[in-house]
C-alpha cells in the first residue's frame, strides 16, 4: 500500500514538473510579447509628442491620430480602413441608394487606383471608364503613395464641378486623360426588361433595394409576358456589380433556390462561422436561369453566382470574376466614425472559397471589344441587301394567309432585334440564345446541360 501511494505521489510529482516545463516556457513567452507590445505603444507615444513638438509646422492631433490608425487597418488588406465620421455617414447613405460622386467601385493595387466596376448610367459609366482600368493621377496629381482613402477624398468634390483622371488601360499603349463631371448618384438596384421570351434582371448592386426592387420587378415582367409559362427563362446579369451587402446577396440567390446552403463564413475562431441556408421557394418557378459575370462582379455578386451555380440551378457565362472573398464588418467607434475590418472569408456551398480566384464561368464568353462605328459614306455600308422580293416584276406568293404573314413579319423583327442584340451586348445575346435552346429542349435540359459542364 505504501508502494502504491508512494508511486501515486510519484506520478503527481512527475506529472507537476512536466506541466512546469512547459507551461513555464509559454508564460515566459506571453510575457515577452506582451512586453514587445508595450514597447511599441511606448514608442508610438514618443514618435507622436515629438511630431506634435518638433514638426515644422503645426500638427492636427486629431488628424494625425485618425491617420495613424487608417495606416494600422489598411496594412491588413486593401478593405480594411478607418471611416472618418463623414466617411460613415456617406457609407450608410450609399447602401441606401442614394450618393454624389463619379459612379465607380475601387480598390488599390500596386499603390494605384484600381477601377473594380463601373456604375451602370454614371457619369463615370458614361465617360467609358471600364472594370480593370488603373487610375494614376487625379486632376494632374499622382494616387502614388496614397490610401485607397486618400485617393477617393481628391475625386470628391461638388455636384457639377469637373475632375480629370489619367487612366492606364491594359491594351492600351499610354495613359489618357479622361473628363468627368460629378453628379448625384441614384442607384437603381435592379433593371428588369424583356428580351423576346426571356426576363433580362440586371442587377447593378447590393443595397437596401435590391431584392424588392428584384421580386417586384420580376413579378412585373412575368405579368406583362402572361404568365411564366410564357417566358423561356431568366438572364441574371450581375456584370461590373461590385457587390454590397451579404444580406442582399442572400436573399437574391434564396429567390432561386428551394434548399441547399447559399453561402458560409469561416472567421479566425471557428465558433465565429455561419451558415446560410436556402428557404423554400422559387421566384422563377423552376425556369432556366443563366448568370452573366465579368471582371467586375465583386463580393456579393460572387456569392450569388457560386450559390447558383454549385447547385446547378443556372449556367454561369462570361469572364473570371473579381475574386473578393472576404466579408468585413463595420464597427462603429466612439468618435462616431466606424472601423471597417475584414473579419471572415466565405465560401460557396460546395467549399470553395473564391479569394484572389474568383468564380470560373461554365462557358467562357468574351466581350468583343468596341469597334468604330462605320462612316455613312462608306459605299459597303449604303449597300441593299439583294433578294427575290427586291427584283422587279417579281413573283407574289399567293399561298400565305394574312396572319401568316403577320407571323413571318413578326419573326423576321424578332430576328433582326437578335442579330443588333448581338453587336450591342454579345455576352448577353449569347445568354438569351442558350435560353431558348434549353426551353426547346424541354425541363431536363437545363439539369442535363450542368451536369455536362462540372
Amino acid at each position: 500500500m505504501k508502494k502504491f501511494v508512494m508511486a501515486a505521489l510519484g506520478g503527481t510529482l512527475a506529472g507537476a514538473v512536466i506541466a512546469t516545463q512547459v507551461a513555464g516556457p509559454l508564460i515566459a513567452q506571453e510575457a515577452d510579447r506582451n512586453a514587445s507590445v508595450y514597447e511599441q505603444l511606448d514608442l508610438f507615444g514618443d514618435i507622436f509628442e515629438r511630431i506634435r513638438a518638433q514638426y515644422v509646422e503645426e500638427v492636427d492631433e486629431a488628424e494625425l491620430i485618425e491617420a495613424a490608425i487608417d495606416g494600422m487597418l489598411t496594412s491588413l488588406d486593401p478593405h480594411s480602413s478607418y471611416l472618418s465620421p463623414q466617411d460613415a455617414d456617406d457609407m450608410r447613405v450609399q447602401t441606401r441608394g442614394e450618393f454624389g460622386g463619379l459612379g465607380i467601385e475601387v480598390t488599390q493595387e500596386e499603390g494605384f487606383v484600381k477601377v473594380v466596376s463601373p456604375i451602370d448610367d454614371t457619369p463615370a459609366d458614361e465617360a467609358g471608364i471600364e472594370a480593370g482600368d488603373f487610375i494614376t493621377h487625379v486632376d494632374g496629381e499622382s494616387v502614388l503613395g496614397l490610401t485607397l482613402d486618400e485617393a477617393v477624398e481628391l475625386m470628391r468634390g461638388p455636384v457639377g464641378s469637373d475632375i480629370v483622371i489619367t487612366v492606364v488601360r491594359e491594351g492600351v499603349d499610354n495613359p489618357f486623360d479622361v473628363t468627368i463631371v460629378r453628379d448625384t448618384i441614384k442607384l437603381t438596384a435592379v433593371r428588369t426588361r424583356t428580351q423576346g421570351d426571356t426576363v433580362v434582371l440586371r442587377v447593378t448592386t447590393f443595397n437596401d433595394q435590391t431584392y424588392p426592387n428584384l421580386e417586384e420587378g420580376l413579378a412585373e415582367a412575368v405579368e406583362e409576358k402572361g404568365g411564366m409559362e410564357s417566358v423561356n427563362g431568366i438572364v441574371l446579369d450581375l456584370r461590373n456589380n461590385p457587390g454590397g451587402l451579404l444580406t442582399q446577396a442572400i436573399k437574391v440567390a434564396d429567390a432561386f433556390l428551394d434548399k441547399g446552403e447559399i453561402v458560409s463564413t469561416r472567421g479566425r475562431n471557428p465558433q465565429d462561422g455561419d451558415r446560410y441556408n436556402a428557404t423554400p421557394g422559387d421566384l422563377a418557378e423552376g425556369k432556366p436561369i443563366v448568370v452573366l459575370i465579368n471582371g467586375g462582379s465583386a463580393s456579393a455578386s460572387e456569392i450569388v453566382a457560386g450559390a447558383l451555380q454549385d447547385h446547378r440551378r443556372a449556367v454561369v457565362i462570361g469572364t473570371q470574376s473579381f475574386g473578393k472573398g472576404s466579408v468585413q464588418t463595420v464597427m462603429p467607434l466612439r468618435s462616431e466614425g466606424a472601423m471597417r475590418l475584414t473579419t471572415a472569408r466565405y465560401y460557396t456551398p460546395s467549399g470553395r472559397s473564391i479569394q484572389a480566384l474568383g468564380v470560373s464561368p461554365d462557358i467562357v464568353v468574351e466581350q468583343p471589344p468596341r469597334t468604330p462605328e462605320v462612316a455613312e459614306d462608306d459605299e459597303a455600308s449604303n449597300l441593299p441587301s439583294r433578294s427575290e422580293a427586291g427584283l422587279r416584276g417579281r413573283l407574289d406568293n399567293d399561298s400565305l394567309s394574312e396572319d401568316e404573314r403577320r407571323q413571318i413579319e413578326d419573326e423576321r423583327r424578332t430576328a433582326e432585334e437578335a442579330a443588333q442584340l448581338r453587336q450591342d451586348d454579345y455576352q448577353l445575346a449569347y445568354a438569351i440564345d442558350i435560353l431558348k435552346g434549353l426551353s426547346a429542349l424541354g425541363p431536363a435540359a437545363l439539369a442535363a446541360f450542368v451536369e455536362n459542364r462540372q
